[in-house]
């Protein structure tokens, strides 16, 4: 074999959890999930505890515990290989992160978790891709610059009603080329690719309801119309948004959605 994935990064061991029974998270490799629904204390020996919010990511070598302060719902998988140890090197102790930071990890993660069999060498890509989007996992919305914390929060807040980056800049009482540029220098991507993958995720989560149609979706997420909503879900996601809804979405893990100022009532 010229090249094995398993040695780099491999799913080895999936656990689900929904109630108040507390989790205790042990083995080699990094642990890697996210609290759907809920709250819970992140507890590690040496380490003060951290509470995490419905939404939140956590990761960390195997060795910690979950302990749920209400009924919630946590979905975590534990990664072994190379690229794994090369990642926990870098990684301080185990933690909460906002999901902000990692736009579509939480996907990434239940793709991973849902797969049929790890050692599928087409799983490898998603299992690598989880990695790559925990990479930022450090990057907190807090901890950027004010004018970026700033951007991401209004994107997140507003991404239904904003009509684009010409828009965010003003509100903000900026140029254009100034937020392009400190946006991308921080966030790693433009803030108008940051916008569509906030609305992407959105969409994802509307068509794991399965009760809207793809014009009330498109609507509800900020694009156009049903056709438009189609074109830029298949360019990002290479499925459209049928295609998803009838392979992926049963195995998501529910997430909130980012939260929205302006509400559409029907």
């Amino acid at each position: 074999m010229i090249f094995d994935h398993n040695a780099v990064c491999r799913r080895a061991e999936v656990r689900e959890t929904q109630g108040q029974e507390p989790l205790a998270l042990g083995g080699q490799g990094l642990w890697a999930g996210v609290l759907s629904s809920g709250g819970c204390v992140l507890e590690c020996a040496g380490q003060q505890e951290q509470v995490g919010a419905p939404g939140d990511l956590f990761l960390g070598r195997g060795g910690f515990g979950l302990r749920p302060l209400a009924p919630c719902h946590l979905l975590c998988v534990r990664l072994t290989g190379t690229a794994v140890e090369e990642f926990l090197r870098g990684l301080p102790g185990p933690r909460f992160a906002d999901s902000a930071a990692c736009p579509g990890a939480a996907e990434l993660l239940a793709r991973v978790c849902g797969a049929d069999d790890p050692d599928d060498p087409a799983n490898a890509a998603a299992e690598y891709g989880l990695l790559c989007a925990l990479a930022r996992a450090d990057e907190e919305v807090r901890h950027l610059s004010p004018l970026v914390a700033r951007a991401v929060q209004a994107i997140r807040d507003n991404y239904m009603a904003l009509y684009g980056v010409e828009e965010l800049s003003a509100q903000l009482g900026v140029s254009k080329c100034h937020l392009v540029r400190v946006f991308s220098a921080e966030m790693g991507m433009p803030p108008g690719k940051y916008l569509t993958s906030v609305r992407i995720e959105a969409a994802k989560l509307l068509l794991a309801e399965r009760e809207y149609n793809l014009e009330m979706i498109a609507g509800l997420c900020g694009f156009s119309g049903a056709n438009y909503l189609c074109r830029v879900f298949k360019r990002e996601t290479g499925l459209s948004p049928a295609a998803w809804r009838e392979t992926a979405a049963p195995k998501a893990a529910v997430q909130k959605l980012p939260a929205r100022n302006n509400e559409i009532y029907v």
